[in-house]
């Protein structure tokens, strides 16, 4: 952790990146500015990260994120493939943030190597597959302040199955990291969301620096955590950042808030963060994988044989009013639309089907003591003012589940539970996985009775399509409070899902 290292954190601002984004360190006179790697004792900061940028025939591209003490140099990437030097894409806190392009061959024993250290990769994506998912990676008061091995314990378990049987993609689903107390660190920002000044030239710069370092430390320090650092390095991961990326509740609070000068000032300042650490991109960068240019919305479709991954950006265009932009409604239903025979799974940081908690967020209108909870009903698709959102992405989901030769899974995290929920179709039934959080405690078993309860009652946001929450294979009750991840498996050209949960163990095998 950071905390161990204290040389190495500045608390200055240093801009090191170039217009056009990413800035190439070969030829730019190393031995005068650079240090290397082995003439240090210390490791990488944080890293290496990997993340999935494209699958060819015979190759997989790939994206190497690693950040080390501003001014050392880990020196080339080296893999079957080639070299690849590393490109600066930003300097802050005295550290760098290095990125290699890489590519591996699609075969057994693929691998890189930075800094004198090897990193195997399964690269095999046409045949049998093994995916991981979290969610919730985090706690919104206090989360390092817990003992590593207590909070790192799930991440832990995933760290020694991938030794065991090696994950080929590892998707994160929302809420990577929990960035509630960022705001703690300037004064004019402490009472967010509650209160939001105006902003003069001076105060705006400060917030803004203030804010891009706390969101800085806060992703290297929970991307270099035990677990999550051993299984980044070896499993490309694809992430779609959820609320707490950015605060508690981004996009479901009131208006005034999101549109202040601090709300523009927050938002802009976790997106830059989330494109560097989530997607290893600069800021001015759109990730090739994102379906709108424009970089308004970053929602992403990924393609691997026989299957789709599509992931919609809920956040970057939420309003109370709205969940996405005309924009960011277009490219969603375009990707699904446009999706190839097999398998689509379509990753909703927040659950697609769930129980009525319309009814829930209505009493709140008549129960002032309720009103604290408003925002993270909003939150969801369930939400009364949304409901014409959720039955159009209910409708695209079924156009596409429908067709002969394919099928859609939804893959879901957010409620801090384990939970499965399923759809009438005209064959088989839409599926809805969740698995929430890998690092955040559980609720209360009470609040997973009364979400059950809910449960009971039905939904039906669609005529002739109802919703139906049921419990884990193994389980009763219909949510389960337990941290836990998730593994999805293609077996001979079948799918399975598999819940590890920290207290019970493994669920039996989910057909999806």
């Amino acid at each position: 952790m950071l905390a161990a290292r204290p040389g190495w954190i500045h608390g200055s601002l240093v801009a090191g990146r170039e217009p056009g984004g990413a800035q190439a360190l070969s030829g730019m006179g190393r031995q005068e500015r650079m240090t290397t790697l082995s003439d240090r004792p210390d490791d990488f900061i944080a890293g290496p990260l990997l993340y999935l940028r494209g699958v060819a025939q015979d190759a997989v591209r790939l994206a190497v994120l690693v950040v080390v003490p501003a001014g050392v140099d880990p020196g080339d990437a080296e893999t079957p493939c080639g070299t690849a030097a590393a490109r600066r894409l930003a300097t802050r806190c005295g550290m760098d943030v290095l990125r290699y392009d890489i590519r591996l061959p699609s075969h057994e024993g693929a691998a890189y190597s930075i800094g004198g250290r090897t990193y195997p990769v399964a690269t095999r994506y046409d045949g049998d597959l093994r995916l991981a998912y979290v969610s919730c990676n985090g706690m919104e008061d206090g989360d390092l302040d817990r003992p590593s091995e207590q909070r790192n314990a799930v991440w832990l378990e995933l760290a020694r199955e991938h030794a065991a049987q090696p994950f080929h993609l590892l998707l994160g689903g929302g809420d990577q990291i929990y960035a509630d107390s960022v705001t703690q660190v300037h004064p004019l920002t402490r009472d967010w969301p509650e209160d939001h000044p105006d902003l003069g030239p001076d105060e705006a710069e400060d917030v803004t620096r203030a804010l891009a370092d706390g969101f800085f430390r806060r992703y290297v320090d929970v991307f270099g955590q035990p677990g999550m650092r051993d299984v980044a390095a070896q499993v490309p991961m694809l992430s779609m950042w959820d609320d707490h990326d950015i605060c508690d509740g981004w996009g479901s609070l009131p208006r005034d808030a999101l549109d202040s000068d601090m709300g523009r000032i927050l938002f802009h300042v976790a997106r830059d963060a989330m494109l560097l650490f989530q997607f290893a991109a600069a800021p001015d960068e759109v990730p090739e994988i994102c379906l709108d240019r424009s970089g308004r919305n970053l929602g992403w479709a990924v393609d691997l044989p026989g299957l789709r991954l599509i992931a919609p950006d809920l956040r970057s265009e939420r309003r109370p009013e709205r969940i996405m932009a005309p924009n960011g409604w277009a490219v969603t239903e375009r990707a699904l639309a446009e999706s190839p025979a097999g398998k689509v799974l379509l990753v909703s940081s927040t659950p697609i089907l769930g129980p009525r908690l319309s009814l829930v967020e209505r009493m709140m209108k008549i129960t002032p003591w309720m009103e604290e909870y408003e925002d993270d009903l909003r939150d969801q698709w369930q939400s009364y003012a949304h409901r014409t959102e959720w039955q159009r992405m209910l409708r695209a989901i079924l156009a596409v589940h429908e067709r002969p030769d394919t099928s859609v899974t939804i893959v879901s995290g957010e409620i801090h539970l384990a939970a499965q929920g399923e759809m009438r179709a005209n064959a088989a039934p839409v599926r809805q996985i969740i698995a929430s959080g890998i690092a955040h405690p559980p609720p209360a078993a009470a609040q997973a009775r009364t979400l059950g309860a809910l449960a009971f009652l039905g939904e039906a946001p669609l005529k002739g399509h109802p919703i139906k929450m049921r419990p884990l294979p193994g389980t009763k009750g219909i949510y389960t409070a337990q941290r836990n991840y998730l593994t999805l498996s293609r077996r001979g050209g079948a799918w399975t899902a598999c819940w590890h949960l920290e207290e019970s163990g493994l669920t039996p095998d989910l057909a999806i």
